[in-house]
């Protein structure tokens, strides 16, 4: 039979008593094999491992899969899709370009980049994996996966006319097995983190995993994000009290005796590196208050914030704010606008006097109400259980992690990340053991830098 016109079915076995795909499962918790999938479908052909070009296979499912290791190669085809194509905008090629290069590079992450077509050669998918080394064990991820809020396929318009749930884990236990046969991309362990459930339009595929025993998890914190509507005003008033709003208007009447209050969208090259520095300096300082890391410490993060708000091709994507209060900085911002919505991913506000009367506050309401006025719809407060998001929000994303073994010291692995994510994600969604902790790690902060 030839793979693109095999007959896919979950439960049933095949006619000449080979194993259906249902039999094919990993077990829940176990190792998962990267043999071919047991059923009548032609077997991928022998891949040279020493191989310096892209890698490819005609999958069992029926698509043609292809894997780069170099984005360069990738980069035209890779633009031209996400035009058209289902994804968050975290799968943007030059978001992720610019994170190999600062971030990737430096720890030695090599990209996977797979991209699936149809047996008409017509792109179906591109799955911007990479491989990571972390202390004795490689892991398959997706690229850039700490600084995306969201990861996700990117995924043809007709995707879900044309893949069906079996068909897709067939085509992913293919590429499991393709990516194995090169030395270049092998691992121990898979762990995809952050995943929503639907990309655009489409459900993510990688949740009906679930429906084969590949174990998926619900990832410790959701998201959050606020319909707009038309007119900020009416948002405003839907959503604060009036007591509410009346404390605000007083706190911003007091900001306003300490100078002239003003909402700045910044566009001078030199002036959006002034405000990233002073966003920086101020979000390290919270993190300490927090007891946290700080992620601005580790290297290329800098960088790589600095190049993406100064990209020419992301002079659409990016926006970088600040609220002015006379010549002090009060609070600042970076967002992405991506189709209809705007994507808060880092604010800061000074905290010196001007800290005591809102200023972040401010530069929120700022934010809110620009984005209705540009035609925005929605409002995404990205990844954190922080209480104001919910204030502010309509709609809780729910995002999930897929964890799998395909080595021993994979397992291992495995197992110990799973029970730590499920005890974190019990602590933060409870309301009384969330806040204690959240208290006894500032208190730590501060103890540490006294």
């Amino acid at each position: 039979m030839s793979a693109s016109k095999a007959t896919l079915r979950s439960s049933e076995p095949a006619a000449d008593g080979s194993a259906s795909v249902a039999a094919s499962r990993p077990q829940r918790g176990g190792r998962i094999s990267v043999q071919a999938p047991e059923l009548p479908l032609s077997v991928s052909p022998p891949l040279s491992v020493a191989c310096p070009h892209p890698v490819d296979t005609a999958s069992g499912s029926g698509i043609h899969l292809r894997v780069y290791g170099d984005l360069c190669e990738v980069e035209q085809e890779w633009k031209a899709f996400e035009r058209q194509a289902d994804h968050t905008v975290f799968q943007s090629f030059d978001w992720l370009a610019a994170w190999q290069r600062h971030i990737g590079a430096r720890r030695g992450t090599v990209p996977a980049i797979v991209l699936g077509r149809d047996g008409d050669g017509q792109l179906l998918f591109i799955l911007q994996l990479a491989i990571e080394s972390r202390r004795l064990t490689r892991r398959l991820t997706w690229l850039g996966s700490g600084l995306c809020d969201y990861n996700a396929p990117l995924l043809a318009e007709h995707f879900s006319g044309r893949m069906s749930a079996e068909r897709f884990v067939l085509a992913w236990r293919d590429v499991i097995g393709l990516l194995q046969a090169d030395p270049r991309f092998r691992f121990d362990l898979i762990d995809l983190q952050k995943m929503p459930e639907a990309i655009g339009t489409q459900r993510n595929p990688f949740l009906d995993l679930q429906a084969f025993d590949f174990q998926i998890l619900p990832h410790p914190s959701g998201a959050y994000v606020a319909d707009l509507g038309s007119d900020w005003e009416q948002f405003y008033a839907a959503k604060r009290s009036s007591s509410t709003r009346k404390k605000e208007r007083k706190q911003l009447k007091h900001l306003c005796e300490h100078g002239e209050v003003s909402f700045v969208e910044v566009a001078d090259h030199d002036d959006i590196i002034r405000t990233l520095t002073t966003l920086m300096r101020q979000k390290s300082r919270a993190f300490a208050r927090m007891g946290v890391e700080d992620f601005f410490s580790r290297p290329g993060y800098r960088e790589f914030f600095l190049a993406i708000a100064t990209d020419p091709g992301l002079r659409d994507v990016i926006q970088v704010s600040r609220l002015d209060i006379g010549a002090t900085a009060a609070a600042t911002s970076v967002g992405l606008q991506f189709r209809n919505c705007y994507y808060l991913i880092l604010s800061s506000y000074d905290d010196g006097d001007l800290s005591r009367f809102g200023a972040g506050r401010a530069h929120l309401h700022e934010l809110l109400r620009n984005a209705i006025e540009r035609g925005l719809r929605r409002f995404d407060f990205t990844v954190g259980d922080e209480p104001y998001k919910r204030d502010w929000s309509d709609t809780e994303l729910k995002l999930y992690d897929h964890l799998a073994a395909v080595t021993f010291r994979g397992w291992l692995v495995v197992e110990m990340t799973t029970a730590f994510r499920r005890t974190k994600r019990f602590i933060k969604q409870s309301p009384t053991l969330w806040p204690a902790f959240s208290k006894a790690r500032a208190l730590a902060g501060l103890l540490s830098h006294r």
